[in-house]
């Protein structure tokens, strides 16, 4: 490609006023880096913080509960390292089930070999808090405070309270690992290290699928070496774990067609509800339709932004697109929505995104947990504790896509009108 054709691509579409579109920096990097309020915030906030870490890990996680998506993996992988087939599991029944593919197997593999399930179980919780710690560190420097300030305890203290992080490290899952990946990937994708960009977006869709659509980030910047190297990681992986996993060729005959399925218990995406109800098909076909289209038109209008502030625009566009996928793929559950913190982080950094009432309302409802069981309102409240996170996914949707539209017209019709409350 012919650098004035770069040029003009990298320059297209592009908000001529997007300083203003995004609004005054907020008090967040001042208030962290002021020394009477640290001394004050992190007297308070870090024994706070420790004390969730603890209660969350050794306590509320270690105990476990019904749900166990450790146990599964082990197993699965202790099959791996014995020679038999992987994907040997009965699908009808409503238990976690393994469901990582061939080429994740075989990088998650080295989990196999310890043989003492408590300690392999107690050392991965571990392992996943301090990625969750390590993310959480990595993004309060992105955004310019520094960890000796009261950002850093209070974000920990934020992300420990929330059922995404307590569920995480409850049901004993990777997610914990992704994050800290993800967040890698962002830092790594606007520091310009493209190749160690790809190479960690391409170990998170390896595991998990969902991170697909990130692929746009390194797509619409033009860093072909993070896009190649996003698609090359996963797809390497797979050829190899179609050679060395025992029975890969089931994962696409047997597991595959189930990950297809809709299930109606455990399962907070729009099709999941629908098929809770037995909703007719027309409205979900609409539904899905209307949110499609405003995921796009969001991502589409944050274009215009990217070169302002290209941290608030990476984090905002992956949060819209992965809320997307949550809202609108087979299987959404609750605690994905960790996956929205570096987009909560851009919420608080630009405040036409954050002054949003219905931003938080989103973010309240999939991220922070609540029960709603009430003996006068016995239906209601079932349904709340299942679907609070589908509402949450469709508000921040609709919300981040209507901030993106207004940015669009209010710019273009009213160029010297402040913007800070679109």
């Amino acid at each position: 490609m012919t650098a004035p054709l770069k040029e003009r691509l990298e320059t297209a579409f592009l908000a001529p006023d997007a300083e203003r579109l995004l609004g005054a920096r907020s008090a967040f990097a001042p208030l962290a880096s002021s020394p009477q309020a640290n001394r004050i915030g992190n007297a308070l906030l870090w024994p706070l913080a420790v004390i969730m870490v603890i209660h969350r890990v050794f306590f509320l996680a270690i105990n476990g509960s019904v749900t166990d998506d450790f146990s599964t993996v082990f197993f699965a992988l202790k099959r791996f390292r014995d020679g038999a087939p992987v994907y040997s599991e009965n699908y009808q029944f409503v238990d976690p089930h393994y469901l990582y593919n061939p080429g994740a197997t075989l990088l998650l593999s080295p989990m196999g070999l310890l043989d003492h399930f408590f300690l392999s179980r107690t050392l991965f919780i571990c392992g996943n808090a301090a990625a969750i710690i390590l993310a959480l560190a990595l993004l309060t420097r992105m955004f310019g405070a520094s960890l000796k300030s009261m950002a850093f305890p209070l974000a920990i203290t934020g992300a420990f309270l929330t059922e995404a992080v307590k569920n995480t490290l409850v049901f004993a899952n990777i997610n914990g690992v992704l994050l800290l990946v993800f967040v890698g990937f962002l830092w790594a994708l606007l520091s310009g290290r493209n190749v160690l960009a790809g190479v960690l977006i391409g170990l998170a869709i390896l595991v998990k699928p969902l991170f697909i659509p990130l692929l746009f980030l390194p797509l619409v910047r033009m860093q072909w070496s993070t896009l190649i190297t996003g698609v090359a990681v996963p797809a390497v992986f797979n050829l190899a774990g179609w050679f060395f996993v025992p029975g890969a060729s089931d994962y696409w005959t047997v597991t595959t067609p189930y990950l297809k399925e809709v299930r109606d218990y455990s399962n907070s995406s729009l099709p999941g509800i629908m098929a809770y109800f037995g909703a007719p098909g027309w409205l979900q076909n609409v539904l899905f339709v209307v949110f499609a289209l405003a995921v796009a038109a969001g991502v589409i209008l944050l274009l215009r932004v990217r070169r302002a502030d290209p941290l608030a625009w990476a984090c905002a566009t992956a949060g819209l697109l992965l809320a997307g996928v949550f809202f609108l793929s087979s299987l959404g559950q609750m605690y994905y929505s960790m996956m929205l913190f570096p987009l909560v982080f851009a919420c608080i950094r630009v405040p036409s995104l954050g002054a949003n009432p219905m931003v938080w309302l989103g973010f309240i409802l999939c991220l922070f947990p609540a029960k709603w069981d009430s003996d006068r309102w016995r239906d209601y409240g079932r349904w709340l504790n299942f679907f609070e996170s589908t509402a949450g996914w469709a508000i921040l949707i609709l919300a981040l896509s209507t901030t993106a539209v207004a940015w669009y017209y209010l710019g273009r019709k009213a160029p010297r009108t402040s913007l800070s409350d679109a």
